[in-house]
């Protein structure tokens, strides 16, 4: 079985900046993809950002490149999501999730975290 928990969201102001993290724990050896998605209220879930666990390759949605950056900790089995200069429009319930390739499509990710509130104040 595969747990994953998300920890730092919060609320901030814009241009503010926080730092998700994301535990993974269980059977995750043949999983290499961890991503970052999210979902504002009345929308439906986006892809954030994703990375290679065994190399470190990393993917970034359009929307937030230049300001978020994923990394991960293979000894602590945690990826973080930092996130700068954050705007109003970065408000949503962010989730990780854990799958097999580094791909951008959610359907392609097999294990999900409960979700952390990150709420940016204009």
């Amino acid at each position: 079985q595969v747990q994953l928990v998300e920890s730092g969201g919060g609320l901030v102001q814009a241009g503010g900046s926080l730092r998700l993290s994301c535990a993974a724990s269980g059977r995750t050896f043949n999983r290499d993809a961890m991503g970052w998605f999210r979902q504002a209220p009345g929308k439906e879930r986006e892809f954030v950002a994703a990375i290679s666990r065994s190399i470190g390759i990393t993917y970034y949605a359009d929307s937030v490149k230049g300001r978020v950056a994923i990394s991960r900790d293979n000894a602590k089995s945690t990826v973080y999501l930092q996130m700068d200069s954050l705007k109003a429009e970065d408000t949503a319930v962010y989730y990780c999730a854990l799958g097999r390739l580094l791909v951008v499509t959610q359907s392609q990710y097999d294990y999900w975290g409960q979700g952390t509130q990150v709420t940016v104040s204009s």
